[in-house]
């Protein structure tokens, strides 16, 4: 249910934006940005999709885990559909997430979050507090004593 209602939200912001752009420079100039913002998204789709499939393959030559690499292949994915997505917002979004520095920010950004999460599921997904017991009864529920349980302190 919050996928559809982020999708609906970000459906509302697309149109309203397209809205005010179009009236504030007209149809044609709105139409003719849309499509120049493809096009340039397009390009820069396939060049940084390039860079980081040879990234890859050198990866791969030295025999090193291409995490990094990966995860930019993952955010030009993204990238490259919000691109095909008519929008100002949509559009202004994938161009910059095919921004080398952009990636590289989110990338570190996922990666700490990522390194996070491990560290959490290693200790158990506990959180430790350390605290004092202030006071204490040692209950033992298997030493009943005429249907009461037995306190021992």
């Amino acid at each position: 249910m919050p996928i559809l209602l982020l999708l609906l939200l970000a459906t509302f912001v697309e149109i309203t934006v397209l809205v005010l752009v179009g009236n504030a420079i007209g149809l044609l100039p709105t139409i003719l940005l849309l499509i120049l913002a493809s096009v340039a998204g397009v390009w820069l789709l396939r060049r940084e999709g390039a860079r980081t499939i040879t990234a890859y393959q050198r990866a791969m030559r030295e025999r090193r885990v291409p995490h990094r690499e990966m995860l930019d292949g993952l955010l030009i994915a993204v990238a490259g559909v919000l691109v095909m997505v008519p929008g100002f917002v949509s559009d202004v979004l994938a161009l910059a997430l095919l921004l080398p520095p952009v990636r590289a920010m989110v990338t570190r950004r996922l990666t700490a979050a990522a390194e996070r999460r491990v560290r959490s599921a290693r200790q158990g997904g506990a959180i430790v507090v350390d605290s004092t017991v202030v006071d204490s009864t040692v209950v033992d529920p298997t030493v009943l004593d005429g249907g009461e349980i037995e306190r021992r302190g």
